[in-house]
């Protein structure tokens, strides 16, 4: 249950038929599967229906310009609202900037990711940063208590 599998919409959508039936084995064996890049491909909403997915992930390129882009906001807002009707989580990345984060946040989207959080860094750097974090908060949990 701990493992998530993300599958861009173009591949799934070079065999989708195929596709569904790989994923649907994947599903039962409690992987969660995400599509990753959703909107940039040719999907069919039959296939999108037909898919064991969990997650529709928001391409950075309808993010890149929010909130100021009205075609963007009327996309992710529809994606958003799609996945919601679906049942579907939503995950928005190359999120950057606050005003991004709460665009998105506002319309339903609370999975974000990207550089506004941390640049991709190896394990090692991720370890230390999470350390920092978890003692920064003990520590103002401490001087709170005081």
């Amino acid at each position: 249950h701990w493992l998530e599998f993300e599958i861009t919409e173009g591949q799934i959508m070079q065999h989708p038929e195929k596709s569904i039936t790989i994923l649907e084995k994947l599903a039962s064996n409690n992987i969660k599967l995400s599509v990753d890049d959703f909107g940039t491909g040719h999907s069919s909403l039959v296939y999108l229906k037909k898919l064991p997915i969990k997650k529709l992930k928001i391409d950075r390129e309808f993010v890149k310009d929010l909130p100021e882009n009205q075609e963007d906001k009327t996309i992710v807002k529809t994606i958003i609202a799609l996945a919601h009707n679906l049942g579907l989580e939503t995950i928005a990345e190359g999120v950057e900037t606050h005003e991004q984060k709460h665009f998105l946040q506002e319309n339903g989207c609370m999975n974000i990711q990207g550089y506004l959080y941390a640049k991709p860094m190896p394990s090692k750097e991720l370890e230390n940063l999470l350390a920092e974090s978890v003692k920064s908060s003990v520590m103002s949990d401490l001087n709170w208590a005081i």
